[in-house]
């Protein structure tokens, strides 16, 4: 192998060394400058899977102007020739120095990934590193990519608009979560007549994941694949045996839908809460049935816990006490700020569509976008309209998004919160005297703030002329993302603080999940000879000495399949527990995509783990897919 050459991309801000290689060669020119270099290959970002033959790998690197390829790059480089290859910042020390697959999953992209993850873009309370500061482009941690799911050219895109609760304002469970299960108990016991014990109860935020499924008639939990079969389901807080999934989901003549009414989906970080305390109330009924009336049943409870939650939401209990306290309930974000600007700064327009109304939305984006004072206090005011062009509050969506919805649009006036008529977003005269100060707004063209609506008005208000022009941001399935991508064809991005953790994990986990691939190959070779072995002993003409041997090769592999079948189940659920103690991996189930991830694959169009992630890629990017493989290319095209 030759000396490195080391490369230097100015908009990276780093310099990168490749060793040169015949299995990977680097085509230079002595006479050029090596920023304008040519790669025989480009690293790319791309999603990793797990194949069942070797494995090819991209990653994504900003190209500079005067960086380009001298002729058509190969679209995946295979692992093999990433073997002995260091490839990591100048200056830093490389984690490993040599990568095979015989070394686990993932080997030979070592240093590439552990370039991605072990970096950070600002120290302390420095300004956040995003794409347009001054330094160039940031290294991205591998928690912090965006993932693409269709094709999106930010260039087609015109107007950028974002759900506020829980898309940016990413409230911390360990604090909003438990203020809504307490406040939820609290109605139960003295709105809904429960036993007063259940105010000693307590929330563990950790114990739900979203994804799951409530069998409200029989109080089950469920964790269902991407097809609709249950593989995990609990009954309260006792896991169900295979039997008894199979006699309530799989002993029937038609699939269930899995759907309302008799099911309720658990796709919001919000419902986690209620998620976790139906759970209880039907462990609290099977254990203490003298204590709950004879016509509650589980879908009665269930219904109680909805009542509450939604008495919680009416009263106000909740905003206000974060209004109270932001800092107490939502995660700060400083990158939120310089995000908004850059997309404004790139030409286009942004927009903030939620269902919560004015009073609380203005302190909430006031705390996520205000000035904050040297004692970390925020200074109240209305400065945060500065980085929008419309905002509506009480959308009620998802009836937003249906273009039929007759809903009237009233403009805000920020001041006092009064509603104000309008002609389809147009002011209309008033009679009496009209406020200066909204006039003075109007005017000077400051960002527009309404209440109600329908989609129609927003397009007519960002003069929108095609609904693939508008990328909506929001962390709900059905309510942001669903309607949004299949009713009006907009293009998505979903928020998944979750899959931070996830992928971190998944790269953590690599070897065990290799393990996994190659004892589930194992059982497969053993079932095949046994299969085998059984159909021969059918045959005539067997003699006795051989039907002996025959048989005692059945034994040995029988032997060989428990064993095989032991070692499988215990790495499965170990693999499984290293996620989360009781479902797993939010994305999977088993060796399928969860339902949940089979719902962000169909509806997102990007998806990832937090808003401000868009502050770390170019607002003209181009967002690209990884190839789809279906199970028969596995082992015909090299992945």
């Amino acid at each position: 192998m030759s000396s490195p050459l080391s490369i230097l991309l100015p908009s990276c801000n780093r310099t990168f060394v490749v060793p040169v290689s015949d299995s990977f060669p680097l085509l230079t020119n002595s006479n050029t400058n090596p920023n304008s270099c040519c790669f025989q290959a480009c690293l790319f970002n791309s999603i990793m899977r797990i194949p069942k033959s070797p494995v090819h790998f991209c990653l994504s690197l900003f190209s500079p102007p005067d960086f380009h390829f001298s002729r058509p790059f190969l679209p995946r480089i295979p692992f093999h020739l990433a073997k002995r290859h260091a490839f990591h910042a100048a200056g830093s020390n490389p984690l490993h120095d040599s990568y095979t697959m015989d070394k686990g999953l993932g080997a030979g992209i070592g240093d590439i990934i552990s370039h991605f993850q072990n970096s950070s873009c600002s120290d302390g309370v420095q300004e956040p590193c995003i794409w347009a500061s001054p330094g160039g482009a940031c290294k991205i941690d591998i928690g912090k990519q965006i993932f693409c799911n269709r094709s999106l050219n930010m260039k087609n895109i015109v107007a950028v608009g974002f759900d506020m609760d829980y898309t940016l304002a990413q409230y911390k469970p360990e604090t909003f979560e438990s203020l809504a299960y307490d406040g939820t108990v609290r109605k139960l016991v003295y709105d809904l007549g429960y036993p007063e014990e259940l105010l000693e109860w307590s929330f563990d935020w950790k114990y739900m994941v979203r994804g799951l499924v409530l069998d409200k008639k029989r109080g089950n939990i469920l964790k269902m694949d991407r097809h609709k079969y249950v593989k995990v389901a609990y009954h309260g807080f006792r896991e169900m045996s295979k039997e008894e999934k199979v006699e309530a989901y799989g002993n029937t003549l038609r699939r269930d839908a899995f759907d309302e009414p008799d099911y309720a989906l658990i796709d919001t970080l919000f419902s986690l809460a209620e998620a976790y305390l139906f759970a209880q109330l039907v462990d609290f009924m099977d254990n203490n049935p003298g204590k709950v009336s004879k016509s509650t049943d589980y879908v009665r409870m269930y219904k109680d816990v909805r009542a509450a939650v939604d008495l919680c939401h009416r009263d106000g209990t909740l905003k206000q006490m974060v209004a109270k306290d932001p800092k107490t309930y939502i995660n700060e974000d400083r990158s939120i700020v310089p995000m908004l600007k850059m997309l404004r700064e790139s030409g286009r327009s942004t927009f903030l569509v939620t269902n919560s109304l004015w009073d609380y939305t203005t302190i909430v984006m006031n705390f996520l976008c205000g000035l904050h004072t040297l004692d970390g206090g925020i200074t109240r005011n209305s400065d945060w309209l500065q980085y929008f062009d419309v905002v509506i509050t009480g959308s009620a969506k998802p009836g937003f998004f249906h273009e039929d919805n007759r809903a009237n649009l009233f403009q805000v006036e920020p001041e006092s919160g009064m509603l104000l008529n309008t002609d389809n977003g147009t002011p209309m005269p008033q009679v009496g005297d009209i406020s200066p100060g909204l006039l003075l707004k109007e005017k000077n063209g400051t960002c527009r703030i309404f209440q109600g609506g329908s989609v129609g008005h927003l397009h007519k208000l960002l003069s929108i002329e095609s609904s693939s022009q508008v990328l909506y941001v929001g962390d709900h399935i059905y309510g942001d993302i669903l309607r949004s991508k299949k009713v009006l064809g907009w293009r998505t991005m979903l928020v998944v603080p979750e899959l931070e953790r996830e992928v971190e994990l998944l790269w953590e986990l690599r070897d065990l999940r290799k393990k996994l691939h190659l004892l589930r190959n194992e059982r497969d070779l053993i079932e095949d000879q046994i299969h085998h072995l059984k159909w021969s002993l059918k045959s005539e003409g067997i003699d006795v000495d051989e039907q002996r041997k025959m048989c005692t090769r059945m034994d040995d592999l029988e032997y060989q399949s428990d064993k095989a079948r032991l070692s499988h189940q215990e790495a499965q659920r170990e693999c499984h527990q290293k996620f989360h103690k009781v479902w797993g991996q939010l994305m999977k189930t088993g060796y399928q995509n969860s339902r949940f991830a089979h719902q962000v694959e169909r509806f997102a169009c990007l998806y990832t783990s937090q808003v401000s992630n868009l502050s770390l890629y170019s607002p003209d990017k181009y967002y690209r897919p990884s190839e789809d493989f279906m199970p028969h290319e596995f082992d015909i095209i090299p992945l």
